[in-house]
């Protein structure tokens, strides 16, 4: 007799809570191998394809395309061999992100109908392969008990409710056994802004379509279109917001000449060989800096009341795509050539761009250098990315009028800003870290001492 093992969500990564399903890779009644991936997520840091660690026949789905599942919760469900076949899986779920997840529950096939041909299903159930025999559905969950837990694992539906004062109590979940999601938060907030409309004499439509349909559709304000903060745009809201306010920031700048800065790219670029990029080199101007300063390569154990001073520089770097803005994360950059640095930075943006970045590409890094002079403008202050402890923002190179060598002459400057942790170090390590980097853009033979 075969065995139906379902497949729940893993932990894609650091701190991540739920995913949304973007694109089904199977059927239901299709047969999948092991390792197998089967459905696409966009998690708020990246699209993963989630491979399923059993091999067999797809008996179910969970969830449809742009619904919101949590860490844990039913994916798929896999008709495998006899049990005297010893079907475990290859307990990879997904290679290189962490397979630390509980065993997947396994269970026995019941006996029981299938759903009616055609049988609307709403987001968040099962589909039933056709002729199969499946286990009968859980009765919907009631509202959790005044005095019981509340059914909800992700902290940002919690937070939702928290900012919005809503009673998670009151709310009947929609996820697998009555666990609330975010649609069943907002689904709130709607009926609470419809009730108020009603209340005050405005005439409030009646919604239509099924509950997944609302809440694909963004709600209308008075004056234009709601955009809901999810995904990468989310996740860089919530990121920012925390840094405003766990973080005492200052900012420190300087106008550097990049004259010879940019020559010595040139006869460098001029060897036979791989191409250097500017950010490589001043990637590699940044990890020296820090070898000196290493203040700055640092984070704040806010509980233990500690600085937490790394010893290996990840090195992140702000890429915008058309997901959003992305840190993608350079990992040991303190130990990367020029070369092997443009190689890596090239290889990251690549992958940001087609959307393939993995949570481990996009977490860990200690520092982040922001290169926002490619969208034209001279200067910006950085918003440290929490919870590191410094950003350094480089501005465009432009001609400008400068003083060389006791004359005025045409060089090309830019303006190098660095945002920092108060906390970590004072304005005097701050200014001697970004005095540093200038030098080196100014004079790139300083960089010579420390190599």
């Amino acid at each position: 007799m075969a065995q139906v093992l379902e497949f729940k969500l893993p932990d894609l990564g650091e701190g991540l809570t739920e995913a949304e399903i973007v694109r089904w890779l199977v059927q239901v009644g299709d047969v999948v191998a092991v390792d197998q991936p089967v459905v696409e997520v966009e998690t708020a840091k990246a699209m993963v394809e989630v491979p399923c660690p059993y091999g067999g026949v797809v008996t179910a789905r969970f969830g449809e395309e742009g619904t919101e599942l949590p860490v844990g919760a039913a994916l798929l469900t896999v008709a495998v061999g006899a049990p005297e076949d010893g079907p475990e899986g290859s307990g990879n779920v997904l290679v290189g992100y962490g397979t630390q997840a509980p065993a997947a529950r396994r269970r026995r096939v019941r006996a029981g109908t299938a759903a009616a041909d055609g049988q609307a299903r709403k987001p968040g159930t099962a589909e039933p392969a056709p002729h199969a025999r499946v286990a009968a559905p859980a009765p919907a969950a009631a509202p959790a008990p005044a005095g019981g837990p509340v059914p909800v694992i992700s902290p940002l539906v919690r937070k939702l409710a928290r900012d919005n004062d809503v009673d998670l109590r009151q709310l009947t979940g929609s996820g697998p056994d009555g666990l609330i999601l975010r649609a069943d938060v907002e689904n709130a907030l709607r009926t609470r802004t419809a009730r108020a409309g009603t209340a005050a004499g405005q005439a409030v439509p009646t919604p239509a379509g099924t509950a997944g349909e609302q809440a694909a559709a963004a709600p209308r304000a008075e004056d234009g279109a709601r955009i809901p903060l999810k995904g990468v745009r989310g996740a860089v809201a919530d990121k920012l917001s925390r840094s405003r306010r766990e973080i005492p920031d200052a900012t420190c700048w300087v106008d550097a000449d990049a004259t010879e800065l940019m020559r010595a790219r040139t006869a460098m670029n001029a060897t036979p060989g791989a191409k250097i990029s500017l950010l490589a080199l001043l990637a590699r101007i940044c990890t020296a800096a820090l070898a000196r300063f290493p203040e700055l390569n640092s984070t704040v154990d806010t509980e233990a009341r500690e600085i937490v001073r790394l010893d290996r520089v990840h090195l992140g770097f702000a890429a915008q795509t058309d997901r959003g803005l992305v840190v993608p994360v350079v990992r040991d950059a303190h130990t990367r050539d020029a070369e092997s640095l443009t190689a890596e930075f090239a290889r990251l943006t690549e992958a940001a761009r087609t959307g393939t970045l993995t949570p481990g590409e996009l977490t860990g890094g200690t520092f982040t250098l922001n290169n926002y002079g490619v969208f034209g403008v001279d200067g910006s202050t950085p918003i440290v990315n929490h919870p590191e402890a410094a950003m350094l923002g480089v501005g465009r190179i432009v001609p400008k009028p400068w003083v060389h060598e006791g004359e005025l002459a045409v060089r090309q400057v830019v303006q190098l800003s660095l945002t920092f942790d108060h906390r970590v170090c004072d304005g005097g390590t701050a200014g001697g870290f970004l005095r540093y980097v200038a030098d080196c853009v100014e004079q790139p033979a300083v960089l010579l001492r420390t190599l």
